[in-house]
């Protein structure tokens, strides 16, 4: 069973500035809470009790508000990447000393949703499970093709994946890239998908991709009145 997991938190925020400006876009306030805490206390009341969080520019800000985690029942350690963020597959790579276990669970930092990681824990994985979701008006024509079994790169319905996912350790691990290069996670994500090493499930709770001032007022507002 599956208990250390990646939050990606290292971007930029660019389309939500000037909000970021100051503040890293995880840390951005959502009805009172910060984003990236929501995501602490889901995988937490999971099981998870190991967190890695990779942080980019002002990444120090993550540690002053989240500290080693104590508060919150798990342990918080941090791959640090500096003004150039590594990008999802690289931060990954980078972070991969600070795991434990062959395989863990990776949520990106931008995200809100009420998915539940504790059956995603207990998954039995070849190199990665994908969680897809519906897809969103900035995102029409989806990702990947999924047909309740099968994931594939090309087929008629396509879904969008949501940034939730159980990866296999061995799966980076054997990628021959410098500890500090940047890549996106999208190519090795098909490759493995092209190679049958992929799963993936369709999720149809709540999702919102945090990507813009609008989307985060979205999200307001529906917690607002949920």
């Amino acid at each position: 069973m599956i208990s250390q997991a990646i939050i990606l938190a290292a971007g930029h925020g660019k389309r939500m500035r000037p909000l970021t400006e100051h503040t890293p876009k995880p840390l951005l306030d959502i009805n009172g809470k910060t984003l990236i805490e929501m995501h602490i206390k889901r995988l937490s009341d999971a099981g998870i009790r190991h967190i890695i969080i990779n942080t980019g520019r002002l990444g120090q800000q993550f540690e002053e508000k989240l500290g080693d985690g104590t508060k919150y029942g798990v342990s918080i350690r941090y791959s640090h990447e500096g003004d150039d963020p590594l990008e999802t597959g690289g931060g990954i790579v980078n972070a991969l000393t600070l795991f434990d276990e062959e395989n863990f669970i990776a949520v990106n930092g931008d995200i809100w949703t009420d998915y539940d990681f504790s059956p995603l824990r207990q998954r039995s994985i070849k190199s990665c499970h994908l969680v897809l979701v519906n897809n969103p008006e900035h995102n029409p024509n989806g990702d990947f093709a999924f047909n309740d079994k099968t994931i594939s790169n090309s087929g008629e319905q396509k879904f969008t994946f949501s940034g939730i996912a159980a990866y296999s350790y061995a799966m980076f691990s054997d990628i021959a890239r410098d500890k500090n290069t940047a890549f996106s996670l999208t190519p090795l994500l098909r490759q493995t998908i092209d190679n049958n090493q992929a799963t993936a499930e369709l999720y149809s709770g709540k999702w919102f991709d945090i990507g813009t001032p609008e989307r985060l007022g979205e999200l307001n507002r529906h917690l607002q009145h949920s």
